[in-house]
């Protein structure tokens, strides 16, 4: 009898131990195709689902900012049961911000598995730009143009100024014995992509506000719609360049440490949480649903600009853009604070280099389809905004060093750009 009894125990004491290493941090150290372990039948089942119950919980319940996820379902609900525009925009807003922010952790997650800098910080930059493209595309096919427009150029503006500020003043306050290096011919190519996008956005415009089409309207769209073309090209072209032929020029730099190690690999001191596959799965379904909160939310744009009394170019050049950016942000932050400047620039400076190169011309291409007559006119204060911003962000990237009085100067200024925005008016009768 006493030797049942103790059988009875044992087994009960394995059930809280497999329990447990469930959400162990052990458990979650995994590799994308863990084949050494044992084919046990019996147990096949019990693994899967402790994975998937790590998996949920630490993609879901793990981040505290995962406790804002409830705003999304309420404004639906608020969108179907009331019509209270400025509370449904302002909690669709706020619902976006932690599904941005998991999806920029479930790429992270894979990037882990691509191994090079180039790519890893060309992966964050995309997946990070998701939120960006869904919300363009909906606001596209709802004929927003101008909110188009001006979403996608406050992304720019926010990647550049408020992204890579916050993240130069967090690293510089870390690392404040020295200034932080980074590879400075990565980011002399994306200066001149950016020049690029701002010529490419340049010519519409003077040619609308001079006068000088030689068809009005006519010539403007055909403008835009090559020029568009173009930088479809130059960004593939980028591309090749950046992960093909000269893939050595995008190496980090070895940093020496304090202990005098060489911090040659990125990813050597880190492991992943989740697997390969289950961050593939999570990235489609929080792609899936920031897709359904972005149709609710720009839906109540116009409402929310009425009922808040808040001017439609400052909600899409500033507020969205924020939001959409939260994925950018929290890596650019992350890989400052890790000393990984590389990465950070790879993910800031390369996102406002994606959308202004791939995005942007992409919408006028989709536009051009959707029979939406999508330009590069984005106004002319708009324009000069963003050229005068590429001149400030190249300028303090020419030394190739960060420090957080460069990060506070970039921050300052995008309290600069807001507050213009605030009190511009759109000159533009197309806002919706």
């Amino acid at each position: 009898m006493m030797i049942i009894l103790v059988r009875v125990k044992s087994r009960s004491e394995n059930a809280d131990e497999e329990t447990a290493a469930c959400l162990s941090p052990a458990s979650t150290k995994t590799s994308a195709f863990d084949v050494s372990q044992p084919s046990i039948p019996r147990r096949t089942s019990d693994g899967v689902r402790c994975r998937l119950k790590r998996s949920i919980f630490i993609v879901l319940f793990k981040a505290k900012i995962n406790l804002l996820l409830p705003c999304g379902p309420a404004a639906i609900l608020l969108h179907h049961l009331t019509q209270k525009h400025g509370w449904v925009f302002i909690l669709s807003l706020i619902g976006i911000t932690p599904l941005a922010e998991r999806l920029g952790y479930a790429t992270e997650q894979l990037a882990y598995y691509t191994g090079p800098t180039g790519a890893r910080g060309l992966l964050n930059a995309t997946f990070g730009n998701a939120t960006e493209m869904i919300i363009s595309i909906y606001a596209l096919k709802n004929g927003m143009i101008r909110v188009v427009q001006q979403s996608l150029l406050g992304s720019i503006l926010s990647n550049m100024l408020l992204v890579l500020g916050c993240a130069f003043l967090a690293g510089g306050i870390v690392h404040h014995r020295k200034d932080q290096v980074f590879n400075k011919a990565a980011a002399v190519v994306n200066s001149g992509l950016l020049l690029m996008a701002v010529m490419g956005l340049m010519f519409p415009a003077v040619l609308h506000f001079t006068g000088s089409e030689v068809e009005y309207g006519k010539s403007e769209i055909a403008l835009s719609r090559f020029s568009s073309c173009i930088m479809l090209v130059a960004y593939a072209s980028y591309l090749f360049f950046q992960l093909k032929s000269h893939r050595s020029a995008y190496n980090p730099i070895e940093e020496v440490q304090e202990e005098g190690t060489t911090n040659d690999d990125p990813c050597e001191d880190e492991e992943p949480e989740i697997s390969l596959w289950e961050a593939i799965v999570w990235l489609a379904i929080l792609t899936v649903w920031i897709s359904v909160l972005s149709g609710y939310l720009v839906d109540a744009i116009q409402g929310a600009s009425e009922s808040l009394n808040m001017p439609v170019a400052f909600i899409s050049v500033i507020l969205l853009p924020i939001v959409g950016n939260a994925a950018e942000h929290a890596s650019a932050v992350m890989f400052a604070v890790k000393n990984k400047l590389d990465i950070t620039l790879g993910v800031a400076i390369g996102s406002s280099t994606q959308i202004s190169m791939f995005v942007i011309p992409f919408c006028v291409v989709i536009g051009w389809i959707m029979g939406k007559e999508m330009d590069l006119n984005f106004q002319l204060f708009e324009t000069a905004t963003l050229f005068l911003t590429v001149l400030v962000v190249a300028f303090l990237l020419q030394e190739g060093t960060a420090n957080y009085f460069k990060g506070l100067m970039l921050i300052l200024s995008y309290l600069i750009v807001a507050a213009s925005f605030f009190v511009h008016k759109d000159p533009s009768k197309d806002d919706d």
